[in-house]
């Protein structure tokens, strides 16, 4: 396993010397500063690389191990003009990176909105936050916010009534708070979505379902994993976050069945998976241990990180627990993951190691005070990547 520690670059309030101190070796980043669809040309790529590894007089230590993430456009996803000048940016890209010995990256195929919460720091009974998916609040938005059209179909009625009552008790304060956590976009990027943007991009998806929005992804894969082949890059897809539709959009990275998809489509090494624990752990259905041991050989990027469901079904409310707990049998998946390892070792695979973030955290002791980027506290963290560096410790030891 390769600890990794995700960083926003100078803006971000973790700072290298911070993750330095977590014992951490590998960096995961991205050029957030740039558009989806444009290069990421040699002169940016090897700056952020300079970041990362500090000067001669006070260097890091640290490597940029992978990219998270090489970000799809929507005009990508959505199938339209100029989506083949997109690809040949997004190629290039990938290109540069690989000259430079980045051999990693994590995209992923969401519609409009990447991870969504509608708290970023919801009060947990010991005093620390966490960001929180709270349904009745989402059904809120969509319905009588956003109004977007037909929205009640797709929620049960007595989902839709709770949510109403709900609304009529928002202050403009609360629907102006909710509505910025919902539109925030992708971590680390400068975009945030307005209200007329949203409703913009929903039109532009209006006639795509899943099928279509499959087949825009075929039409990107067909593209980009020969010359990943060449270039002996991994590509790993991150899951849907959380694994079920939104805003009426289709979302088809959510299960064990659409990963296999996936893998299949391409079977190639270039061609692979992010396992994020937390995002496919929102949903009751999927069997995370069980994913790792059938689909591990496809694995080349680790999220680790946990959440608890209010319900087992789909779709629920949920928040970011403690990494140790939640739904997700964090010691089984970890278990799994060594026994893939070992599997590597034996087959005499040079990516036998796969690198590894603890993913999302909450917010305690002084990280109430940093203000860093949601999801992303400096003490949250490193609480959680010591739980399960300890975890693959005693494992270890015991297989």
């Amino acid at each position: 396993m390769i600890e990794t520690w995700r960083w926003f670059g100078p803006i971000d309030k973790v700072t290298l010397s911070d993750i330095k101190q977590t014992g951490a070796s590998g960096i995961v980043s991205s050029l957030y500063h740039l558009e989806p669809g444009m290069i990421w040309e040699k002169e940016e790529i090897s700056a952020r690389l300079t970041e990362i590894a500090g000067s001669k007089s006070h260097p890091t230590n640290l490597s940029w191990e992978v990219v998270e993430s090489l970000p799809v456009s929507e005009t990508i996803k959505t199938g339209s003009h100029p989506r083949d000048q997109h690809i040949k940016s997004w190629i290039q890209s990938m290109k540069n990176l690989s000259e430079f010995g980045i051999n990693v990256i994590c995209y992923n195929f969401m519609p409009i909105l990447d991870w969504t919460r509608t708290e970023l720091a919801a009060p947990m009974p010991n005093g620390a936050t966490a960001m929180y998916f709270d349904l009745i609040d989402f059904i809120a938005f969509d319905c009588f916010i956003l109004e977007r059209m037909d929205a009640q179909n797709d929620y049960k009625e007595h989902l839709v009534e709770k949510a109403k009552n709900r609304f009529e008790e928002f202050s403009e304060k609360n629907k102006i708070t909710l509505t910025k956590n919902i539109t925030a976009g992708l971590p680390g990027a400068g975009e945030i979505l307005t209200f007329q943007e949203v409703r913009k991009r929903l039109e532009d998806y209006s006639r795509i379902d899943a099928d279509k929005l499959r087949e825009n992804f075929k039409y990107f894969l067909d593209a980009v994993v020969p010359t990943a082949e060449k270039l002996g890059v991994r590509l790993c897809c991150h899951p849907d976050d959380p694994p079920w539709p939104l805003l009426g959009l289709p979302r088809i990275m959510s299960t064990e069945e659409d990963y296999n998809w996936l893998v299949n489509i391409h079977p190639s090494k270039a061609n692979g998976i992010t396992l994020c624990t937390g995002s496919l752990g929102a949903s009751f259905e999927n069997d995370i241990p069980g994913m790792v041991s059938r689909m591990g050989k496809h694995i080349h990027f680790l999220h680790l990180r946990n959440v608890t469901r209010l319900r087992d079904s789909v779709p629920t409310s949920f928040y970011e627990d403690e990494h140790l707990l939640g739904n997700t049998d964090m010691v089984e998946t970890i278990s799994e993951i060594i026994r893939e390892e070992n599997r590597r070792k034996a087959e005499g695979r040079e990516d036998w190691s796969i690198p590894m973030r603890p993913d999302h955290g909450q917010n305690i002791l002084d990280d109430h005070a940093r203000n860093a980027m949601p999801g992303y506290p400096a003490i949250g963290r490193l609480k959680g990547l010591a739980e399960l560096r300890g975890v693959f410790k005693a494992l270890e030891h015991k297989i």
